[in-house]
């Protein structure tokens, strides 16, 4: 009977994501480009911040996180205080300047389109290559989201997770090809909603009916699991970690799919809203996620420590279900539950516009048709969703994969080590350049995949395992390099240099408004 209520409870949340792209397809049947791929730029602050956050948090908030802490310990906390770092960071900073900048470059819809703007450039080798990395990179990521949600299925429901990956990728796609950006955004708002109620639900409700004497001593199985040293000393393995954790902050500068909801916000005065709401919900989302490890290792122990890898991802599932398990409450279960599959898809919609406007109007339009009516733009880009959704569902398909974790560790360091340098240097130093932006991204993208493959696989690694999060290494280099070549290379442009001075213009005309 409480599988019955599960499933009811699955099935009102896909019915809800699916009306809400209904709904945006019945209301904007004319919609142009910047209407679809960035929702005219007339988001208000609320959904914005909540839509921003969502796209963030995905699956691995409510598996990966948890059962990282679980497993670990208290060390892996550093890539909660590296992703708060980084996320306040570009809220202050970046949100705002990002949107401004954005709105002078000829009125910039995606990364790619605002890159190029923002040196006047007409050669299309800065749009075509930030083009094929997030291809690569959102096929990476859009996996992970799928995987979860396989998971989620065939543990709570008892279906195989390749037709729980599917049921997932057929909902995903068919709100994102209705709705764009609108419908992508609302359906994040709900999705952070529940994110939200869940976290602060279920670790606070565990730790008041579980009695303290039933609960498991992990200090016996890991002395150092309450110390923010994994290994008890500052030796290398600490020192990596701490490194690692704190670098994953570094991703924020650069992810495509979260700098464009800075982008999309309608008036300072709404960014200033978004930018409170912002930062509030992911303080609130990253504690109670990581007191969720916590909780789970005192709760249930050495349950998932020697079992099959990726066993750790199922410690909120199993907390969910030992509190709703009885009756009616499998209902309110299953909405918990629900969260999971908010979080993976809230990420995996995100994900998917940001790489079809991308291929739509930085690579068809630029070098395919550069005539394109807006109709056909769109048209375009929804075909361009279904190719990389089909893509990340092989991906996830793959057993050789790494998980949920590892998927998602691989194109935040991609994203992050790539775009992260190019945007900063973009909107924060005047004498940057076509150059150096097309250098830097390049050689961040390189060299994060370069070191994953020769440093960061364990035993499989090709020349030896540093543990080190190769997006430090590659936002590191790919920020020199940058520098370097702009320093070395022909000044920008009287005409960018305007364009650079104008933002701050911007800002004067709006708050006159």
């Amino acid at each position: 009977m409480e599988k019955y209520f599960e499933i009811a409870s699955f099935g009102l949340y896909f019915l809800l994501v699916l009306g809400v792209g209904i709904y945006f397809f019945l209301k904007s049947k004319n919609q142009g480009e910047k209407d679809y791929f960035l929702g005219g730029r007339n988001m208000n602050g609320l959904v914005a911040a909540f839509s921003a956050g969502a796209s963030d948090m995905s699956a691995w908030v409510l598996m990966g996180l948890p059962g990282a802490i679980y497993l670990f310990g208290i060390g892996q906390v550093w890539i909660s205080i590296g992703l708060l770092i980084g996320t306040v960071c570009a809220w202050i900073f970046v949100a705002p300047r990002l949107r401004r900048f954005a709105i002078k470059a000829d009125d910039a819809i995606t990364i790619p389109q605002f890159l190029s703007n923002r040196f006047k450039a007409k050669n299309p080798t800065l749009r075509i290559s930030c083009a094929v990395i997030f291809v690569i990179a959102y096929c990476i990521y859009t996996a992970s989201s799928l995987t979860a949600c396989g998971t989620l299925f065939k543990t709570v429901l008892g279906i195989d997770p390749t037709v729980g990956m599917i049921i997932a990728a057929v909902v995903i796609l068919v709100y994102t090809l209705l709705g764009g950006f609108n419908a992508v955004c609302w359906t994040d708002f709900f999705q952070g909603l529940i994110m939200l109620a869940a976290l602060m639900i279920v670790p606070i409700i565990t730790l008041l009916i579980t009695d303290p004497s039933s609960m498991a001593n992990p200090i016996v199985e890991n002395p150092n699991y309450y110390s923010l040293l994994s290994s008890g000393s500052f030796d290398w393995n600490s020192i990596s970690d701490i490194l690692s954790g704190l670098g994953w902050g570094l991703g924020y500068f650069g992810m495509p799919h979260i700098l464009v909801r800075y982008m999309s916000i309608r008036s300072e005065k709404e960014m200033k809203k978004s930018q409170i709401i912002g930062i509030v919900w992911f303080v609130i989302i990253v504690f109670m996620a990581t007191l969720v490890g916590i909780v789970g290792r005192e709760l249930l122990g050495g349950k998932y420590v020697n079992n099959v890898d990726g066993d750790e991802d199922l410690v909120f599932i199993d907390m969910v279900r030992n509190i709703f398990s009885h009756g009616g409450l499998a209902l309110i279960g299953g909405l918990m539950l629900s969260a999971i599959v908010a979080a993976a898809m809230s990420t995996a919609d995100s994900q998917l516009l940001a790489s079809s406007s991308s291929f739509a109007s930085d690579i068809y339009k630029t070098t395919i048709k550069k005539n394109a009516s807006d109709k056909e733009m769109l048209w375009v880009g929804r075909i361009a969703v279904a190719i990389v959704l089909i893509i990340a569902l092989f991906i996830a398909l793959d057993p050789a994969s790494g998980g949920i974790m590892a998927l998602v560790e691989s194109a935040w360091a991609i994203f992050g080590a790539a775009f992260g340098p190019a945007i900063l240097l973009s909107l924060f130093w005047r004498r940057f350049n076509y150059k150096g932006a097309v250098s830097g991204i390049i050689t961040g993208f390189v060299v994060s995949i370069l070191w994953m493959f020769a440093f960061n696989k364990g035993a499989d690694s090709w020349i030896y395992a540093t543990n080190l999060y190769e997006l430090v290494p590659g936002f590191v280099v790919g920020l020199i390099v940058a520098v370097l070549v702009t320093l070395f290379t022909k000044a920008p442009s009287n005409e960018v240099l305007e364009l650079y001075d104008s933002v701050g213009d911007c800002v004067e005309q709006e708050q006159q408004a």
